[in-house]
């Protein structure tokens, strides 16, 4: 049974265009993904589009954006690109298992674990040497936390990779040293600064890109340092080029070889400022920005587990099954809405308009069903500890 034909066919018979001429199988698919996912998610949260998001931890990053689909391709050679694979995240959450406070909103989560920027000055002094040649800085306290770029950013990269590192750029057909340019400055997080004071009292700022290098083989983290810009695209490469010895700051060992800008004055101080936690197990998670951000940052790889909402893939062909047969009439005629209201066919909209109401109705009565089988909660209904039998997690006398 090929569910998405029908609803082509259903879709002509609405809109009252049985003909390939009239309106193609490709343009009525095209409506029929974007009522699919653009428009079904904010009308209705489905109880089959719930689902769990896990993923494991890379030791010391502390910042995880919401996944992104690959890019994918309708028929008739149309890109679906940039759609996050999650419509948003929601209690309970568990790192190893263990059951960890989610949060959405940024004052408690970071009133708990504040984000003290913690400076050293004077780390090196500068030397009046020539501004190509590095210095070697050592932060006050590490591992530490890296610099992040949001989703916007990671979309602008023109790849999914994340975080963004400096062969993905090459892949991309962009020089290791032009990444920088390509990502908006509003998607760039820095964690780390080296500042000083140049020969004319300006302020130089150098800090880290979230963006990381890709070709190291040592097992270390290698973060690729900038100089801040204005928005939109104004932060800028370090000239000298990257590697493990140019540019880049290890987060595990807290080193940073820098070639700033400009020349630093002999005698002037440089001051290092980076975050700092202790590394561990997660006990608390954000998500604010389509970020997950973890306190502590790991140590090891963890198992991270989040209640989601799935947003679906796209129908791409007419072979494509549609997964949920009891929405097809409801896709069917949302889809036709959609192409009733712009072709301004208003009498035809006005009057399928309470037939859709009624499909959308039901198919929301399937998921109210199984939503409201869950008690409301109470006090007296948490029988933790009564039912544990194998006493999990209590440990052993």
């Amino acid at each position: 049974m090929n569910l998405l034909s029908d609803i082509i066919t259903y879709v002509r018979r609405i809109i009252k265009s049985p003909s390939n001429t009239q309106i193609t199988d490709n343009l009525i698919i095209d409506y029929i993904n974007r009522f699919w996912l653009m428009d079904v998610d904010a009308r209705i949260q489905v109880f089959d589009l719930k689902t769990k998001y896990q993923f494991q931890t890379t030791p010391g990053i502390s910042d995880y954006n919401m996944p992104l689909y690959d890019i994918q391709i309708q028929p008739g050679n149309q890109p679906i690109g940039s759609f996050p694979v999650y419509q948003g995240f929601m209690q309970s959450c568990y790192a190893n298992g263990i059951q960890v406070p989610f949060y959405t909103q940024r004052d408690p989560f970071w009133n708990l674990w504040p984000n003290y920027l913690q400076s050293e000055n004077p780390t090196v002094y500068g030397t009046g040497q020539n501004a190509s040649i590095p210095y070697q800085i050592p932060l006050p306290f590490f591992p530490a936390i890296p610099g992040h770029i949001d989703i916007t950013g990671i979309i602008a990269t023109g790849s999914i990779q994340d975080p963004p590192l400096n062969d993905t750029l090459l892949v991309s057909g962009l020089s290791p040293y032009n990444g920088n340019s390509i990502v908006p400055v509003t998607s760039v997080y820095s964690a780390v600064y080296f500042t000083a004071t140049g020969a004319n009292g300006q302020n130089i700022v150098v800090a880290d890109s979230g963006q990381f290098l890709g070709n190291n083989t040592d097992g270390d983290l290698y973060g690729l340092l900038m100089v801040p810009g204005s928005a939109p695209f104004g932060n800028a490469p370090l000239g000298g080029g990257y590697s493990t010895t140019l540019n880049t700051i290890n987060y595990n060992t807290g080193i940073a070889n820098v070639t700033f800008p400009e020349v630093i004055p002999a005698g002037n101080p440089i001051q290092a400022q980076s975050y700092f936690y202790q590394q561990g197990l997660p006990r608390a998670i954000l998500f604010y920005n389509n970020c997950i951000t973890l306190r502590p940052p790991p140590d090891i790889p963890y198992l991270i587990e989040m209640n989601a909402y799935l947003t679906p893939a796209a129908f791409l062909n007419t072979a494509s099954a549609i997964p949920f047969g009891y929405m097809a009439e409801y896709l069917a005629r949302g889809s036709a809405r959609k192409i009733l209201a712009d072709t301004g066919d208003i009498e035809q909209f006005q009057f399928y308009e309470p037939l859709f109401k009624e499909q959308e109705t039901l198919v929301w009565k399937r998921s109210q069903r199984q939503f409201t089988a869950t008690r409301t909660g109470t006090i007296f209904s948490d029988l933790q500890g009564q039912s544990n039998y194998n006493s999990i997690g209590q440990g052993s006398t």
